[in-house]
């Protein structure tokens, strides 16, 4: 196994340095946006999860990435805003968050239903067509407005938060994990008719992404067109503008209940027999060949061991799968303890949880055409991605990479790219380079002892952030 410590010395250890969700965080603000073409009024807002004082001066707004949610800041959000002086985390859900229906998820956190209950709901019927209280998911066909949700929507939308934390006093960071982290970018070097976005912001936090060649390029009008032409409804793409995680052809939006079912089994009854190991829909590449606690399954699930490769975005360095019991329990040993990935994906009372339902590919399409930051860019031309200001983007830069793209150093030379490119202050890039230590998802949820993310970030935010 790959940087394994010592179990038995450490799985003490890292029960007691786990991250706690604030039980007690207030619902999240609704934000109004601007309007869409073809997208009904009732879409035009967004959801913000605040962590730490009303009274900061400092706002660090983060944006999840590819199919992730405001609750993938649950953990580390709170953290940040103890320790660092005058700050306060605002954690973003972006419009599909309203697609969702997570009445089931949060009567489990409330303690009046099981999450077999839960299940049953949400994906029981697919064995049981007479069901009679059931979830019924959104059909692609009615969404195919979604086509357009992507990066201008995303860093306009941004644009309506970080503009009304200005106009309460708020010096604005602007950050986001992965997909999220390329957003803060693009938001940088963005032509708001006419108004750069670095002049909106104090500084950049991309969480294992980026733009400048960090992940894939598209630069061909042709390739562009193409990747459009995927996002429509067909008969052989029900899913259309959504992506789906677990390719499961027609349950783009199963990848949300999988995950929070397993991670409240999880947290409400870590030793009992897992609830997921036997259900068909589940693919088999994310159950263990023995039988598992709930705990166990979870673990099995987003490890970097266990975990199959296409699936690199979900992964975490939690430990191992016991060598005995039946059914078999996880051991912690590495930087994230299971019980934190319960905790991060279980979500809140409010609705609020780590993945999306409903995620607008469109997004991971922008991304790829935005890559190169160059304004004549075929590919950007035919997406309509107006990333134009990147030779004045004058703020400080935090990346910080993990294994995703280590092989290549993608977030690392990106963060080099967008620096010597930009106007980024001598002194005021930082990288950290934790590709031998951490996965895509530990920087989120790894236990604070154990967290170079935030060791770091936390460094950045006291010593190269200054209040505008």
């Amino acid at each position: 196994m790959r940087n394994l410590k010592t179990f038995s010395a450490l799985t003490t250890a890292a029960l007691s340095l786990t991250l706690v969700a604030s039980a007690g965080a207030a619902a999240p603000t609704v934000v109004k946006v601007g309007s869409l073409p073809g997208t009904p009024a009732k879409y035009n807002k967004v959801f913000i999860t605040k962590y730490g004082p009303s009274s900061a001066k400092k706002v660090l707004l983060l944006i999840p990435g590819t199919n992730g949610g405001a609750e993938n800041f649950a953990l580390v959000g709170p953290e940040l805003a103890k320790k660092v002086p005058g700050l306060q985390v605002w954690a973003m859900d972006r419009r599909e968050q309203a697609l969702e229906d997570n009445s089931m998820m949060q009567k489990v956190l409330a303690n009046k239903a099981t999450a077999q209950q839960a299940l049953d709901y949400y994906l029981g019927w697919t064995l049981n067509p007479a069901q009679k209280e059931k979830f019924v998911p959104k059909q692609a066909k009615d969404f195919k407005f979604m086509k357009d949700w992507g990066m201008k929507m995303q860093v306009e939308d941004a644009r309506a938060v970080i503009l009304q934390a200005k106009k309460q006093g708020k010096t604005v960071i602007l950050g986001g994990h992965s997909l999220g982290g390329s957003m803060a970018a693009a938001y940088a070097a963005w032509d708001f008719n006419g108004k750069p976005g670095y002049k909106d912001i104090a500084g950049i936090v991309a969480i294992d992404g980026g733009l400048a060649g960090t992940f894939d390029s598209t630069d061909t009008a042709a390739a562009a067109r193409a990747s459009l032409a995927k996002l429509d409804v067909t008969a052989t793409n029900p899913d259309g503008p959504w992506a789906n995680l677990l390719g499961l052809t027609g349950f783009a939006w199963a990848t949300g209940p999988f995950a929070q079912v397993g991670a409240l089994a999880a947290l409400k009854a870590p030793n009992a027999p897992s609830v997921l190991a036997s259900f068909p829909l589940l693919p088999s590449y994310l159950k263990a060949d023995v039988p598992t606690t709930n705990e166990g399954a979870l673990g099995f699930a987003f490890d970097n061991d266990t975990s199959p490769a296409a699936l690199s975005l979900i992964q975490v360095r939690a430990g191992r799968l016991a060598a005995t019991g039946d059914p078999r329990g996880w051991e912690n040993g590495e930087v994230t303890p299971v019980q934190n990935i319960a905790k991060g994906f279980a979500g809140d009372m409010y609705g609020t949880n780590s993945v999306d339902w409903y995620y607008p590919a469109r997004l991971n399409v922008d991304t790829n055409g935005a890559s190169s930051m160059e304004r004549n860019n075929p590919a950007a031309k035919v997406l309509g991605l107006r990333v134009w200001h990147l030779k004045d983007v004058n703020v400080p830069y935090y990346a910080f990479q993990t294994s995703l793209s280590g092989s290549r150093d993608g977030v690392v030379n990106g963060a080099k790219n967008f620096a010597a490119r930009s106007k980024v202050p001598k002194g005021g890039l930082v990288i950290v380079d934790a590709k031998t230590t951490t996965s895509h998802l530990d920087p989120l949820l790894a236990a604070p002892a154990t967290n170079d993310f935030l060791k770091t970030v936390i460094q950045f935010l006291k010593s190269k952030i200054k209040t505008r």
